[in-house]
């Protein structure tokens, strides 16, 4: 079961929900879809979240198109995504060269990844992509900038 989180003006409030409005006006934000986690080794990383924290791999994929290796571990309704650079000269490759391993971005599930991508757009939000981009199995995607979310990159993610 999922709660909701609301805030009204006076306190917080909680109630059952599949999904949550946020502020009331904006597409639903089902779930958190994934955490993914930068990681310079990926077979190292794999000997920590399966052997030490208990979590099973689902898959391994090869992205091409990102220059990039990644470890599917789900967790309840979420999972766990660890992404290791295949290129030296990769986006990941430079992220990881600048910032170091850990933690990338939170991907959100949404219902309607245009509509809410059109009201962040107007609530003035910095977006890495101002339309949604779309995966190697045909899904929607898009990124809000860390500068408006203070410090964290967010990717939402249509089914």
């Amino acid at each position: 079961m999922r709660y909701a989180v609301h805030y009204d003006g006076y306190g917080v409030s909680t109630s059952h929900q599949p999904g949550f409005d946020v502020k009331g006006d904006i597409s639903k934000i089902m779930r958190i879809k994934h955490i993914a986690i930068l990681v310079e080794d990926l077979d190292s990383a794999l000997t920590f979240w399966e052997d030490t924290m208990g979590l099973e791999l689902d898959q391994i994929k090869e992205l091409p198109k990102q220059e990039a290796r990644v470890a599917f571990l789900p967790s309840g309704e979420s999972e766990i995504e660890l992404v290791e650079a295949t290129t030296h000269n990769s986006g990941i490759a430079r992220y990881l060269q600048k910032r170091g391993p850990g933690m990338h971005h939170i991907c959100f599930e949404v219902d309607d990844i245009l509509d809410i991508l059109n009201q962040l757009k107007e609530k003035g939000v910095r977006l890495i992509n101002d339309s949604p981009q779309i995966d190697s199995e045909g899904k929607k995607y898009a990124f809000i900038h860390p500068e408006s979310t203070h410090g964290v990159l967010v990717e939402l993610y249509e089914l």
